[in-house]
């Protein structure tokens, strides 16, 4: 590895390049403390392994977020703590998972309760039924059917295809390159997704008065992966919901098959869950590094990653690794003395597997509402925030929203990373991560470029998402990244460029919350 670059050797104190001056020193000084002296396995251990899955508002979010404050405060950051930003809802968890075939013959399935479904309070028989269409037509004209039953859900994924591609992938030089815009709906798209959320809501209400005992779908994956996430069931009003379970698609397929043989297939199931409904408040984990220029310490540079999880594996990819990857970088700058001319804050944001929830939830608390964009003072004074959230991935470089400006700086501060695989700019956006409530308002947001691995095939809401499929080596390098992109926002002598305002605009899971 070369120690820092080449070109840093010109001047080992500072190189200027182009309109940005690069304190090399510093960032020397932080690639060492990144790679040579982390803290990474030790933070990955408590957030995922110690601290469980990390549900919004059940017990393993709070453990992981008391967590936070109290290692951020023995680190040296002041005001540490956990900040409410609004009402969420209803906590949740699973207590004991079990599904079994009884007849024809045993078989032990593999299966994961579904968030915030209601419990069996115990294991229970019941023979399945096939609900081929999720229509309220449909449904109504089998309610007696259904009672008793355990409902197998319909499911258009009925072959489980080979696969020919690897799991995991690195990006190339040319796949870089070609990166277009990544998670982005399309604005039919959004406006589908309420009307869809209240149109599978109604049906299951519809279930739920048949009688039937639970409901057991499939996600998708293959080979005993099992994919395991809902958008509703957090408000009160979603509330009483039937027993729930997502299984491996091997094992559901095989259920489906033998139920339309005709044999009475029987299964017995045990979902015991509990509801945490003592605080409805969203919170989010809040610290800083104060500031010292008298001037610019008024001014914030943000960082962060969303602190919630699924709750099939511990959220170790999603998104635990951002929650690693920022608390190693603010440990980094507070181990090495940093002193940042801008206030830095770390934010670990709730509800953001429901719809952003708690990151525009602190926009809306501290900056302003993207939809009448009447902006509050302290919207002017954040210079840009920084997210991860795509995995455990190297970063490879960073989305620049649009903002072409700050796309001339990032290329600059990217130099130092280079050979640590981190270079490339593009001007396209990413969505579907904590950034996104930023750039509603019009502050400098951005997501890094990761590479993907195994995120999307193996661990994305998956019970994978567990510490094994972390990659130590790549957090460290991201650390080092996003430290030092942290350190060049507070110390550069202006803010970055920001991009035209952005119009007023609902956000679209506004209508998602209680």
């Amino acid at each position: 590895m070369i120690p820092v670059l080449f070109f840093m050797l010109l001047n080992p104190a500072v190189v200027r390049a182009q309109n940005e001056t690069l304190d090399t020193a510093t960032i020397s000084r932080i690639r060492t403390e990144a790679l040579q002296h982390s803290q990474v396995p030790w933070i990955s251990h408590e957030l995922t392994d110690v601290a469980g899955p990390r549900l919004t508002n059940s017990p393993g979010w709070h453990y992981a977020a008391d967590w936070a404050v109290k290692t951020l405060k023995s680190w040296g950051l002041s005001k540490a703590a956990v900040e409410p930003w609004g009402e969420f809802g209803l906590g949740w968890s699973a207590e004991k998972t079990s599904l079994s075939i009884r007849t024809p013959y045993y078989s032990p399935l593999i299966a994961y309760a579904i968030p915030w479904s209601g419990s069996t309070h115990g294991p229970v028989s019941a023979q399945t039924f096939i609900v081929e269409e999720m229509d309220s037509t449909w449904v109504a004209a089998h309610l007696a059917q259904m009672k008793g039953k355990a409902l197998l859900l319909p499911t258009q994924d009925t072959v489980n295809h080979p696969r020919f591609h690897a799991d995991a992938e690195r990006y190339s030089d040319s796949a870089l390159a070609a990166l277009g815009d990544m998670y982005m709906l399309t604005k039919e798209e959004l406006s589908g997704i309420i009307p869809y959320f209240v149109k599978m809501l109604a049906v299951q209400r519809m279930i739920q008065s048949s009688g039937a005992l639970a409901l057991i779908g499939t996600s998708g994956g293959r080979d005993g992966t099992v994919f395991v996430q809902s958008f509703i069931g957090y408000r009160k009003k979603d509330q009483p919901e039937l027993p729930g379970l997502e299984v491996s698609k091997e094992d559901f397929l095989r259920l489906v098959r033998l139920t339309r043989d005709g044999l009475p297939v029987t299964v017995e199931l045990q979902s015991d869950t509990k509801i945490y409904d003592q605080d409805l408040t969203g919170h989010n984990v809040v610290a800083e590094i104060p500031g010292t220029d008298p001037t610019l310490k008024a001014e914030l540079v943000m960082l962060g990653g969303h602190l919630d999880s699924w709750t099939a594996g511990t959220g170790a990819t999603d998104n635990g690794a951002g929650c690693i990857v920022a608390l190693e970088a603010v440990r980094i700058l507070k181990t090495l003395g940093i002193q940042p001319k801008r206030t830095i804050r770390i934010a670990l944001w709730d509800g953001e597997e429901e719809g952003l929830l708690g990151s525009f939830g602190y926009v809306k608390s501290h900056f302003g509402d993207p939809k009448d964009m009447r902006l509050k003072p302290e919207a002017a004074k954040v210079s840009a925030y920084y997210n991860l959230d795509n995995g455990t991935g190297k970063i490879r470089g960073i989305f620049a929203q649009g903002n072409d400006k700050a796309a001339d700086i990032f290329r600059q501060w990217l130099l130092p990373f280079k050979d640590l695989g981190a270079s490339t700019v593009t001007l396209h956006n990413t969505g579907s991560t904590d950034h996104l409530g930023f750039d509603a308002v019009g502050i400098p947001g951005f997501q890094f470029i990761q590479d993907p691995l195994d995120y999307e095939t193996r661990t994305h809401h998956s019970n994978q998402d567990n510490y094994d499929h972390l990659v130590m080596e790549d957090l460290q390098q991201a650390a080092a990244v996003m430290a030092a992109f942290v350190y060049n926002t507070a110390m550069r002598p202006g803010m970055i460029p920001r991009k035209p305002a952005p119009k007023p605009e609902k956000f679209i899971f506004d209508d998602l919350l209680p």
